[in-house]
């Protein structure tokens, strides 16, 4: 295959996976007419349509859905190779994506990178906020770092912090207008603060456990959010209960600012792991990433 077809497949796989010209065209380091034009001519040769374009958005033809799959993951063969030479080097090197949530990046990640990053300049760390449990292979992430009970079976986990336990925390001036409630069940009778799963779209349900019963809360309340510290600073001001990990309650509990309820019915869940597809070979980078933030008791 001529070198210029080439080009022009990388320029599609750009296009269809970033499902923008503009996008892609930043990516690439040329014009966007440029890239059109691009685009065209490999249709022209090809005779086939690869790409529905609209004011507002592209999306791959149903043939270039079937030339991003089965090509795409070539090319990312060949610059994973390439990335694995520069491995030889005598310092790890190499961009690392990674997909998080809020708490975990908060109070584990940023962190240990604020450490580990000095030592080794031609290091960089991709870090993506998301509280969906994002598919890693399919969104091309390198390492994904979730709760030890949400990292699917088939992939190598490392534990990167202890068991996380939850609490429900309102602020004094919200427990001087209501009474503090005792079981779960009355949770139904209090203005909660709740937090929207972008994964399926709906609100998630507040957990609890004693003596061996689970149980399951859907509460209510006045807001919603999308993120643990927004609900945290929604209930410092007084505006209901929170749900959200102990750990980011201790301080405003010690000082008076948050009271915390429940506390014989709140759950531990397992610890924070780092995970990552078991066919990936391990690069040096990952390994001096995961070394650093192994979690050690």
């Amino acid at each position: 295959m001529a070198r210029d077809n080439l080009n022009d497949l990388l320029a599609f796989i750009a296009v269809a996976r970033e499902r923008s010209f503009t996008k892609a065209a930043a990516k690439l380091g040329v014009s966007q007419s440029a890239l059109s034009h691009t685009i065209r001519g490999l249709e022209t040769r090809l005779g086939l349509r690869l790409l529905t374009r609209t004011t507002r958005s592209v999306s791959p033809t149903p043939a270039g859905e079937r030339l991003l799959t089965t090509v795409g993951p070539r090319f990312d063969e060949i610059d994973e190779e390439l990335a694995a030479l520069g491995e030889l080097r005598d310092k790890p090197a190499g961009t690392i994506r990674i997909t998080t949530d809020e708490h975990a990046a908060t109070t584990i990640l940023q962190p240990k990178l604020a450490l580990l990053l000095p030592d080794y300049p031609d290091l960089k760390i991709e870090l993506v906020v998301d509280f969906g449990l994002t598919d890693i292979v399919a969104q091309r992430y390198d390492v994904g770092i979730r709760l030890g009970d949400q990292v699917a079976k088939d992939m190598i986990a490392v534990r990167i912090a202890p068991d996380m336990r939850m609490a429900v925390v309102a602020a004094p001036t919200y427990f001087a207008k209501r009474a503090r409630p005792k079981t779960p069940q009355d949770l139904t009778e209090h203005n909660c603060i709740n937090l929207r799963l972008p994964t399926y779209g709906g609100l998630y349900a507040w957990e609890f456990e004693k003596a061996g019963h689970e149980l399951k809360v859907r509460v209510e309340g006045q807001l919603t959010c999308n993120g643990t510290q927004q609900m945290l600073d929604a209930a410092l001001m007084g505006c209901g209960l929170a749900y959200v990990p102990e750990a980011l309650t201790r301080p405003h509990v010690a000082e008076g600012r948050l009271k915390a309820v429940l506390k014989d019915w709140c759950p531990t869940f397992p610890g924070y792991h780092l995970y990552y597809p078991s066919r990936r070979q391990s690069s040096r980078a990952l390994a001096v990433l995961i070394d650093a933030l192994r979690y050690r008791s």
